[in-house]
C-alpha cells in the first residue's frame, strides 16, 4: 500500500496513524492539485485531496476510513472495535463537529489563509471559531479531568483525531492553556513519537511559512 501525504492537518494525522500502528505502508509526498497531477489522482480519489491511500486495483480516501483499515491490517484496537466502539464514534462525531470544527475555523483563517495568499484574518470567524473551541473544551476538560485517554483506558484513534489541528495551534493560538487537563491530555499525545513528529526521515517539504499579518 502507498500512502499520499502532505504536511497539512488531515494528512499529517493519516500518517501519524500509519507509523504509530507500524504498518508496512510505502509513503509518498503528494500535491494533487499541482499542474499536471490531477490526471494521476483523479482514479484514486476523485476530490483531488489528501490523504489517499493506494494499492494495485484499489484506493481509499479520508483520514477516518484510512484509519480504520490500518488499524484492522495492524490487527490492532487502535480503531476500537469492540464494547469500546460506540465511545470511540461518539468523539470522532462530536469531535469533528465541534472542538475539530472550531480549530480548524482559526486555523485556516490565520494559518491556511496566511500561507497561501487567500486573503485576510477574517475575525469574526476567527471569534467564531475561539467561541467555539472554548465550549468543546469545556466539555473535553470535564471529561479529561477524570482519565487520560478520551475511551477507555489506553490510547485510540479518537484522541489523534480530536487533536488534528493542535499541532499548528503556534499559529492559530488557541487558548490550550486555559484547560490544564485537556492540555495535559495533549502532552501525553507529544510523548508518542509518531504523533510528535510522523514526518522523521520522510521526503517531505516544509509548509509555507505563515505571512506576517
Amino acid at each position: 500500500m502507498k500512502l499520499y501525504f502532505s504536511r497539512n492537518p488531515n494528512p499529517r494525522l493519516a500518517v501519524a496513524t500509519a507509523r504509530h500502528l507500524r504498518v508496512k505502508v510505502e509513503f509518498e509526498f503528494a500535491a494533487p492539485m499541482a499542474p499536471g497531477q490531477a490526471e494521476r489522482f483523479r482514479p484514486l480519489n476523485p476530490n483531488l485531496t489528501l490523504p489517499t491511500l493506494a494499492w494495485p486495483g484499489g484506493s481509499l480516501w479520508e483520514a477516518d476510513a484510512i484509519a480504520c483499515l490500518l488499524s484492522r491490517e495492524a490487527g490492532s484496537d487502535f480503531w476500537r472495535n469492540g464494547d469500546d466502539q460506540p465511545d470511540m464514534i461518539r468523539w470522532l462525531s462530536w469531535g469533528k463537529e465541534n472542538f475539530v470544527r472550531a480549530c480548524d475555523t482559526v486555523h485556516f483563517e490565520r494559518g491556511t489563509k496566511q500561507r497561501y495568499g487567500i486573503g485576510p484574518i477574517d475575525q469574526g470567524k476567527v471569534e467564531e471559531g475561539t467561541d467555539g473551541f472554548r465550549r468543546a473544551a469545556g466539555i473535553l476538560e470535564a471529561e479529561l479531568s477524570q482519565r487520560q485517554w478520551l475511551v477507555g483506558s489506553s490510547l485510540s484513534y479518537a484522541d489523534f483525531r480530536m487533536a488534528t489541528f493542535l499541532p499548528f495551534n503556534d499559529v492559530a493560538g488557541l487558548p490550550l492553556d486555559d484547560y490544564p487537563s485537556v492540555l495535559s491530555w495533549y502532552r501525553r499525545l507529544e510523548a508518542i513519537d509518531a504523533w510528535r513528529d510522523p514526518f522523521d526521515g520522510l521526503d517531505a517539504p516544509l509548509l509555507p511559512p505563515v505571512k506576517p499579518v
